[in-house]
């Protein structure tokens, strides 16, 4: 019998069909293959599932489990990842997302750290990766969750699924679950409550997982009024998690600036319908966006610009950054 730890990697899929093979190929090429494979279909209506039954005799014949779960009706991707969570059986859970990919060694240094430090989550560095080009990207090493939490709030971690092996216990012990329709921030709301929860938690020092970018101008995020709301509806969730646990002082201080962080990419536009949505948001936060020293001088330079309305120096801002540099590096 096979003793080595489950791993069960989630992948919610909506019309992925152009991605998907990519995100699955990297998955069936993984060194480490105690896997169980849980892909949520969520009433694609491209080829999403011709590319996942194609893919699963592969998936299999390499000794991993396979489900494919088809929601009878669309419900975003919160309610995806929960129904993977609903139906994971492994030690561990990971998600992947079907528009990017992992290196080939990626589950098993994870889990190797996992298992050496006896942590509850492990972290990893990660790839932008554009049409024709990458980038590295450094996440900031942790030893401990306050660590990780204080970095995540000051906006010099990301917090995103796919950079964080966890244990499942953390989910189940402690009733984290992503909120239905809330399919913007889900990430955010969750992670940071799996540290909140976490006893130890570890870091290796090597990029593992590719962040599928179509091109320079994906930088660009454009919130829409209901992409506010379900981002508000996450962050409050967190903000009460938060409060009811035990780094409620240490982290109390620290929730504006997260506030501030969530709308940071507002500015990161020209459109000046963009800017003006910043100033009312979170709009308790604003006063303190030249106090989070862990930023840069010119992002919280940008923030209190917005502060005071300034918006044609955002919109230089973005033309001279967004436009020229990452437009000249990335093309």
């Amino acid at each position: 019998m096979n003793s080595s730890p489950l791993i069960s990697i989630i992948v919610p899929v909506f019309n992925a069909g152009q991605t998907l093979h990519t995100a699955l190929e990297s998955i069936l090429q993984q060194e480490y293959t105690c896997l169980e494979i849980i892909m949520i279909d969520d009433c694609s209506l491209d080829n999403s599932i011709d590319v996942m039954q194609h893919y699963i005799p592969l998936l299999q014949r390499a000794g991993m489990k396979t489900r494919l779960i088809k929601h009878e009706r669309n419900q975003g991707v919160a309610a995806a990842r929960n129904t993977g969570l609903e139906q994971a059986s492994g030690e561990y859970i990971y998600h992947v997302d079907a528009d990017d990919w992992l290196e080939p060694h990626a589950l098993a240094v994870l889990l190797k750290k996992a298992k050496a430090t006896a942590a509850d989550i492990v972290g990893c560095n990660w790839y932008l990766t554009f049409s024709e080009n990458e980038r590295m990207m450094k996440q900031p090493p942790f030893a401990t969750a306050a660590q990780a939490l204080e970095a995540m709030m000051n906006g010099t971690m990301r917090w995103n699924l796919w950079l964080f092996l966890v244990r499942r216990a953390l989910y189940q012990q402690h009733n984290i679950r992503f909120i239905p329709g809330m399919d913007m921030g889900e990430d955010m709301s969750v992670m940071l409550q799996l540290f909140l929860n976490a006893t130890r938690v570890s870091f290796v020092e090597m990029s593992l997982y590719h962040y599928g970018q179509l091109n320079v101008q994906s930088l660009t995020k454009t919130y829409s009024d209901a992409h506010i709301t379900q981002v508000t509806a996450n962050m409050r969730v967190l903000e009460q998690r938060i409060a009811e646990s035990a780094f409620a002082a240490v982290l109390s201080d620290k929730v504006d600036f997260l506030k501030l962080n969530i709308k940071l990419p507002l500015l990161v536009s020209d459109q000046e319908q963009q800017h003006q949505r910043w100033r009312p948001w979170f709009s308790e936060a604003n006063g303190r966006v030249m106090e989070n020293k862990a930023l840069p001088y010119r992002t919280r330079l940008l923030q209190w610009l917005a502060m005071k309305e300034q918006f044609w120096a955002v919109r230089l801002y973005y033309r001279l950054v967004i436009k020229f540099i990452y437009g000249i590096v990335y093309k």
